[in-house]
């Protein structure tokens, strides 16, 4: 059973987090059929994440990683070979994408492949422009002066 939400209302009364929309719409329609190959996503560190994809059979030729504007994108597609006389084939080679909504100024560190599992290392490195600073606070000797100030006045005619 799936549940359709309607944003409409928060879009009325928001500004700014029109991505933040946009995610949780595509989150919710672009539902992937399959979670074929399966996955794991760890947070290894407070800006570190890594992404493991079992994917037995795959070389490192039949597996692409790309990144783009925050969108990971993992395909795998094997290559055709000759049928072998299978009795029994449990081991699935159908091409396959994942899809990974990255936040912002998170980048791919490194892809590796062994023993059957693809990690991708990703590291979350925040501008220094946009990180928070510390703002002095300056005070002047005195608040107010101590004898009000003449304000000069013309002279009655």
């Amino acid at each position: 059973m799936a549940t359709s939400y309607d944003y409409t209302p928060l879009f009325r009364s928001s500004v700014g987090f029109d991505r933040v929309f946009s995610l949780l719409e595509n989150a919710q329609s672009a539902r992937s059929i399959s979670d074929w190959p399966p996955y794991d996503i760890v947070k290894t560190g407070d800006d570190a994440y890594r992404i493991s994809i079992a994917v037995a059979g795959f070389a490192q030729d039949d597996l692409g990683v790309t990144f783009q504007s925050n969108l990971l994108t993992v395909t795998g597609k094997k290559q055709e070979v000759a049928n072998e006389g299978y009795l029994h084939r449990g081991i699935a080679g159908r091409p396959f994408e994942h899809r990974f909504e990255l936040a912002d100024h998170v980048r791919v560190s490194k892809a590796d492949l062994h023993n059957g599992m693809l990690t991708i290392d990703l590291v979350r490195e925040i501008p220094e422009a946009l990180k928070p600073r510390k703002i002095s606070i300056s005070g002047y000797s005195t608040f107010a002066p101590s004898t009000p100030a003449q304000i000069e006045a013309q002279k009655a005619a």
